[in-house]
């Protein structure tokens, strides 16, 4: 366990303005990457709840989207995500763009603290008692009830936003 200072400024902010509760681990930047994080800290790939930035293809403006999913299961881009933005074609965005969009590295988006963009949560990850997920760096997790989600302005959850994994 360690202590907010570990976290990006804008998610430590959005935690206490929206009253989450939570606790913050360390994590060495190198082992950020889910599967890696899992097996070094010794955490079950479904308690791992993904944040991945999805973006719309061949429409302007481009539509954004937050997704978060366990680990144990693939987002389905094709169909729930490009329904709920109301387009035919997304793809998760690049780690350029994912930066820039959110000011976080792939392997730390969390969706605490981005208030200008949907975050649509898989129903599945909030049947699990805990998740960790980025803490908006790849320094640092949260580890925290999916509920506490729900805290946040923009979040929906959606049924079968991701399926499991073959």
């Amino acid at each position: 366990m360690a202590d907010d200072s570990l976290l990006l400024p804008l998610v430590a902010a959005a935690l206490a303005r929206y009253g989450l509760s939570y606790q913050v681990l360390a994590c060495a930047p190198e082992l950020a990457d889910t599967a890696a994080f899992c097996e070094h800290y010794h955490v079950a790939l479904d308690q791992a709840a993904n944040t991945i930035l999805v973006a719309s293809r061949k429409v302007e403006p481009t539509h954004y989207a937050l997704c978060v999913a366990l680990a144990t299961t693939r987002l389905d881009v094709n169909q729930k995500v490009c329904e709920l933005l109301d387009v035919r074609k997304a793809s998760f965005a690049d780690a350029e763009t994912t930066l820039s969009r959110t000011g976080m590295l792939i392997g730390g988006v969390t969706a605490v603290g981005i208030e200008e963009t949907p975050i649509y949560v898989d129903g599945a990850v909030m049947e699990r008692p805990e998740v960790v997920m980025g803490g908006g760096n790849r320094s640092s997790k949260l580890l925290l009830a999916p509920r506490e989600l729900l805290k946040l302005p923009n979040v929906t959850v959606v049924e079968r936003l991701a399926k499991p994994r073959e």
